[in-house]
């Protein structure tokens, strides 16, 4: 099943954010650490132009530690760009946000020259978790379906920078299909526009190449199936997603997995790694300037 998922808001969010970014003096781009490029829309890189960019990595605790390295050194080649694994309900990451922006624009942030940052992100991605954080309080809806965010907001946090937070509604670029599974196996995709058992064998491929050792452990496996449909298969029998006749019923099966997966339960996993070609193919990926 091909994934589809554009959601109408795009062009109001894109006019959004072009007619803020002129005022802008740093972007702050929230990206999910365990997808950073296929989490990203293509077309801020072309709004923000040459403005400084700090890429926020989150929920950088369910990513493979070394693999968010290697992002992070990837992104900090680029002019102008800083890259922050965090976690972004945790205010002792999240605190060197505003020290980032001064650095990327040591100009701004003292009295009478506001620092004036705008943060965007597609949905779900945890922006709005990112601003309460930032602001001290709650300022924005939280929720874990995407498109909570509908309507821009100014924020003062009261050190010199002024957020200008845009709707989480700038879908990305999913012509690469394999983007868009890693999207679906991520929980940024509408239930709507997803299948869960193509989402978890896409998924379930991943693992049996890239982490298996950690995928065994869960699902206490002496030995990994050889493919991904009997690893869905042997695991809704564990896990009991069972139907008459003793058949597993795939839908709960593939709906434990992607759970598991998205929660951490099977290890800190990335879906996307530097260098992974069809990122390049895509056009998705980003040039050092």
């Amino acid at each position: 099943m091909k994934i589809e998922w554009y959601p109408g808001h795009m062009a109001k969010a894109k006019r959004q954010i072009a007619e803020v970014m002129p005022k802008i003096d740093v972007v702050i781009e929230v990206l999910d650490a365990r997808l950073p490029v296929s989490s990203a829309n293509p077309m801020l890189e072309k709004l923000r132009g040459q403005k400084s960019c700090i890429k926020v990595l989150n929920k950088s605790d369910l990513a493979d530690p070394e693999v968010t390295a290697a992002w992070v050194k990837y992104f900090d080649q680029m002019v102008g760009v800083k890259a922050l694994p965090i976690e972004a309900n945790k205010r002792s990451a999240v605190g060197q946000i505003p020290k980032l922006c001064r650095i990327l624009a040591p100009h701004r942030g003292v009295p009478g020259k506001t620092l004036r940052a705008m943060v965007v992100g597609i949905p779900n991605v945890g922006k709005s978790t990112l601003i309460n954080t930032l602001a001290g309080k709650k300022m924005a809806r939280v929720g874990d379906k995407p498109a909570i965010t509908t309507c821009p907001q100014q924020i003062d946090l009261r050190n010199g920078i002024h957020l200008s937070d845009t709707p989480g509604l700038l879908w990305p670029d999913i012509r690469n299909q394999k983007s868009a599974y890693r999207l679906a196996a991520s929980g940024a995709i509408g239930e709507g526009g997803m299948d869960y058992e193509g989402v978890a064998l896409f998924a379930a491929e991943h693992l049996m190449e890239c982490y298996p050792q950690p995928l065994a452990a869960r699902y206490k496996f002496d030995v990994l199936p050889e493919s991904a449909p009997q690893l869905l298969e042997q695991i809704g029998r564990k896990r009991g997603c069972l139907i008459s006749g003793g058949h597993v019923d795939q839908q709960r099966a593939a709906e434990l997995f992607l759970r598991e997966l998205r929660s951490g339960l099977i290890g800190k996993v990335s879906l996307e790694k530097p260098g992974d070609e069809d990122l390049a193919e895509s056009g998705a990926s980003h040039d050092s300037r």
